[in-house]
Formats: C-alpha cells, structure tokens, sequence
C-alpha cells in the first residue's frame, strides 16, 4: 500500500488537532483513501509541552528544515499563521517539489498570486480549506460544487469571536466589554483580540472568497472594513424591536462590472437563517445564477473542526497523488492565464437601508433639524424611536431607520448632522442587509 509522507509545521492548538485526527482515524482514512498517510515529521519551536497526543519523539524537531529539505516528505502542512516566515517556508516547500496545506487567509490574502503562480509553475497541488469557515465546505463548494455558476453575492459570519460577542450581547443584553472579557476567559478570544472585533480577519477571509468567487485578485486595503467595538447594548436592544439582529458580516458583491467588497457589522432580519447563527458559529450565504442561496454553517473554528478540513486537504492531495492527477484542479477555482483586474465599488456609491443612532439634547426642534437635513439628502426616514426623556442639559437617544439611500449622501448628512450644537458626539451608523 503506497505511504504519503507528511510535515506539519505548527504544533499548536490547530496542529495539535491535525494530529489527533491523523493518529485516532488513522484506519478509517486508510480505508478511504487506499493509502497509508504518514505523520513523518512536527516541527515546533516548542516540543516539549505535552499535547495531550502521543508522538513518537523522533517525529518531533525543531528545524524546519528537517521538513523542507527532507525527500521523503511529500505533503507540507503549513499552520504557524501570520506572514513571514510563514511565506518563507510555502514558497521553499514549493520549490523543493512539495504539495502544500494551510489555514493561513492572511497570508493568502497577501501572497495568493506569488504562491498560486508557483503551484501552477511547479506542477503540484495547495489546500486551503481550512483557511476560511473551518469545518464549513465553502472553498470546496465554490472551487467544485459551484464551479458551472455565475456567483454575484457572498456574505458571511466568518469569525467566531465577533459572532460570540455580539450573541452574547443579543441574548443576555450585557455590554461589549463584558462579552469580550467571558470570549477570552472561554478561549474564544486571543488576549489581544484586535483582528478579530475590528473585522480583520473576516476582511482576510473575504479577500479569499472574492478570489475564488470571481476570478479576481482583491489587495486587503482596499477592502472597506469597519469592526464591532462601537456596537452597544441600546443598538442591540434597537434591532430587536425594529426586527433584527446584528451580525459582523463580510459582503461581496459582483454586478458583473464592479464589486462591492466590504466587512462591517450589519442588522440582518430576526427570520433569516443566518439570524440564528450564534455562539463561535460561521455561516456562509452564497448566491448566483442557477440558485436562489445556499447556506452553509457550522464551526468555524477549535482544534478538531479547523483540523478536520486540513486533514480533508490532505487527503484530496494525496488521492491526486495516488491517481497521478496533479492539477486537476486550478488552486484560483480559474485557470491563471483568466484571473484578471475587476474594479471594485466605491463605498459611497452603495446603497442600502440603514440604521442611524444619535444622542440629541432633548429640546424641541432637534427632530425637525435632523430629518431636514437628511431631506436635503434625499434620505426618507422609515420609523423612529426616542429612548427615554432628558434631564435638563442631558443627552437622549434618537434611533431612526431610514429607506434605502446611497452611502454618500449617508455620510454627507451625518457630517452636518455631527456639528449641529444639540448633537452629542459622534453618531453611530449600521447599514442594513436584508
């Protein structure tokens, strides 16, 4: 029976559960695959921390090298994250003839021509799954299942520590900080969770997506990206009774001229499916020409999920290998000689519905002065809702929804409306996606 060698560079918390996976299932993947896949070497700065897995200590090393520069080794499993050396080490296993694995959407958002391009050069196979949705099939669907449709709109829950934090928020009206603070002690939150509240890595993600969705290369600065810090406990009480919930959603949109790539948090109406999608959940709404929408969830990150979708990589690789079908499959979802440039949308030029919070004095006349300006726009309002009444110098909660409006004349009226002297600090926008 043939042996497919394997390197795994990481052993962390992912790499750990690549691992596991390869050691408990090994014989149901034999019997899967017809071929013995063999976890040959782990490279780790750290290999001395127990991982709860047993590993024969000649497995474990701390150069990379013993991994890169090793013949036997067919498979390369990449998962210490980040850019470099993380680049470094693709582009060389790459080079030495070696299929690739990762779960790296930052470093793919960055580098994916430079990498796909020496895939294509080299003859071999890079899997990705893992990158994006954990366990959840997208780039599997979009690359194969989908493969015969026009695609125009994908949106997603795709990080599960923004979607823990604002579930939190919508089911036990806590307050941000309070839901961030049980995501880390949970472990559902980095203790610098920055990439993950301001909509990051959800932007890494989308990059990816719009990628394999359209043929397209996307550079992660231009992606308008905006986080969830600024969502509190009275927006989520506000969506509820308008009939919403907010969700940090990632959004692609091609008009088969422009897309419109964006990553921010948005109200999303309380019957839709991916309302439901809570807790460390992802879910994934894809939309094109021979369907209405599919949605795929599931976890979207842990160990075993995230580890289930690197081993399903290196199993698809290793039938390839076994059947002498590299290539088969573009690592783009496109042939690279048909990747090409589509301009993307100018933020201002959307439309959409949207929600507008402002804290106004409450005094007569500050209605009229809001609505008028945002008449001038060309911007009607939906509904309204006054929380409460002011004390004498104090500020209130006005909370609108106004019809669907372009973004620029959105952000035009709340600059005027921001210096109007019964306007209490910076106002908060949430568009709306229905």
């Amino acid at each position: 029976m043939k042996e497919i060698n394997l390197g795994l560079i990481g052993f962390g918390t992912i790499g750990a559960g690549v691992a596991k996976i390869l050691t408990d299932n090994r014989e149901i993947i034999q019997k899967r695959l017809g071929a013995t896949v063999c976890l040959t070497k782990i490279a780790d700065l750290d290999i001395e921390t127990d991982r709860g897995i047993h590993i024969d200590k000649g497995v474990l090393t701390t150069s990379v090298d013993d991994i890169l520069e090793n013949p036997d080794i067919d498979i390369v499993i990449e998962l210490i994250g980040g850019y470099d050396p993380a680049r470094a080490f693709i582009l060389k296993a790459l080079n030495n003839k070696k299929h690739v694995v990762t779960a790296n959407k930052a470093l793919l958002a960055k580098h994916a021509d430079e990498i796909f391009t020496l895939v294509e050069e080299k003859g071999l196979s890079i899997g990705f799954e893992a990158s994006i949705g954990g366990a959840i099939p997208i780039i599997r669907s979009i690359r194969e299942a989908f493969v015969a449709n026009r695609i125009h709109t994908i949106e997603g829950i795709v990080n599960g520590t923004a979607n823990y934090i604002l579930s939190k928020m919508s089911d036990e009206n806590c307050d941000f900080d309070v839901a961030l603070k049980e995501a880390q002690e949970q472990g559902f939150a980095e203790a610098d969770p920055t990439f993950d509240i301001e909509g990051i890595d959800s932007a890494h993600k989308i990059a990816v997506l719009t990628r394999l969705a359209y043929g397209t290369p996307v550079k992660f600065e231009d992606i308008n990206v905006s986080g969830i810090t600024n969502i509190t406990s009275e927006d989520i009480e506000c969506a509820r009774e308008f009939g919403y919930r907010i969700k940090l959603l990632a959004i692609s949109k091609y008009d088969g001229e422009k897309i419109d790539i964006r990553v921010h948090p948005a109200m999303i109406p309380s019957g839709h499916p991916m309302a439901s999608v809570n807790g460390v959940l992802n879910a994934i709404r894809v939309c094109d020409d021979m369907m209405d929408e599919n949605i795929l969830a599931g976890h979207g990150a842990g160990a075993l999920p995230t580890g289930s979708a690197v081993v399903g990589d290196v199993i698809e690789i290793a039938r390839n290998i076994t059947s002498n079908s590299i290539g088969r499959l573009p690592a783009s979802s496109f042939q690279n000689s048909e990747i090409k440039h589509i301009p993307l949308k100018d933020i201002s030029t959307i439309e959409s519905e949207y929600f507008l919070r402002f804290n106004v004095l409450d005094k007569p006349g500050v209605l009229s002065n809001i609505s008028g300006i945002l008449g001038n726009h060309s911007i009607s309002i939906e509904s309204m809702i006054q929380k409460g009444r002011g004390e004498q110098g104090k500020a209130v909660s006005l909370v609108m929804m106004c019809h669907r409006s372009l973004e620029g004349n959105i952000q035009k009226a709340l600059q005027e409306i921001e210096k109007l002297d019964v306007v209490s600090g910076k106002s908060n926008l949430i568009r709306v996606e229905k």
